[in-house]
């Protein structure tokens, strides 16, 4: 798990640094890099979700981002095709953010295994 978290953290920091040029770039980067940190810390310190606070900012992050993913989903026609997606920024953004909740998902099962896995540790 820790090395998906790692492959996941990578994934998104690539997706915030191709952002540079956008003109909503930054925002984009904060979409992009809170999934990036929340996945390396639970490769690195799996640890610090023992506290409810970043659990609690993992579940938070879930919901903002699932809320964003219905906000931003592709209103155009077969929005899954590289016709679309190429040409259409808010196809990309919408899928950007199906991918960010997916990534986030993965990281709360991942860090309820790795939690339940240090607190069995002897």
């Amino acid at each position: 798990m820790r090395v998906l978290c790692f492959v996941l953290a990578l994934l998104m920091m690539l997706f915030a640094a191709v952002q540079f040029n956008d003109p909503d770039g930054l925002k984009w980067m904060i979409i992009y890099g809170i999934p990036a940190l929340l996945a390396l810390v639970c490769c690195f310190r799996p640890e610090v979700y023992q506290s409810a606070v970043l659990r609690g900012l993992l579940l938070v992050s879930i919901l903002v981002a699932v809320g964003g993913m219905i906000y931003y989903w592709p209103k155009s026609d077969k929005w899954w095709t590289q016709e679309i997606w190429w040409e259409v920024e808010t196809a990309r953004e919408g899928m950007g953010l199906m991918i960010t909740v997916v990534v986030l998902v993965i990281i709360f099962a991942a860090q309820r295994q790795l939690r339940k896995k240090l607190s069995f540790t002897p």
